[in-house]
């Protein structure tokens, strides 16, 4: 649990830090659009809440947090590929989030994960023991 919250806090930091950059090259200048760098910059520093919130949720093994966690990697294959299809120093970057998002999906969905979260798959109603007292019907196992 505590390797996918850092893989996700660490995406969340990444956005943040592009973010910060985007809006500082926009304020200064050095932008061919500084409109356009602006906008970038906060958009990406707004969506980095998404990856921090899902992280210190998982942390606190809150369950609503696996699925904005899930999303954000989801969400990374893309961009990550996008990165691998450029000529230039962007390949590393796309192999890292390539490799970061695999890796956290993997994590978010290991059953122990699962299970540390209190989430119930499909089905996994009926496998829980009834509450004392009660008795399974005869026609469940």
């Amino acid at each position: 649990m505590t390797y996918a919250a850092a893989l996700v806090a660490l995406e969340g930091l990444a956005l943040v830090v592009a973010g910060l950059w985007m809006l500082v090259l926009g304020v200064a200048g050095n932008s061919d659009d500084r409109q356009q760098a602006v906008t970038g910059g906060i958009t990406l520093v707004v969506l980095a809440l998404l990856p921090l919130l899902a992280a210190r949720g998982l942390l606190a093994l809150r369950s609503w947090s696996r699925g904005p966690a899930v999303i954000t990697q989801i969400m990374a294959l893309p961009v990550a590929y996008n990165l691998l299809q450029a000529d230039s120093v962007a390949i590393p970057a796309g192999i890292v989030l390539g490799v970061v998002a695999i890796a956290a999906l993997v994590l978010l969905i290991n059953r122990e994960t699962t299970r540390a979260l209190g989430i119930r798959g499909p089905g996994r109603a009926q496998d829980e023991e009834p509450p004392a007292g009660q008795q399974r019907s005869a026609g469940r196992k």
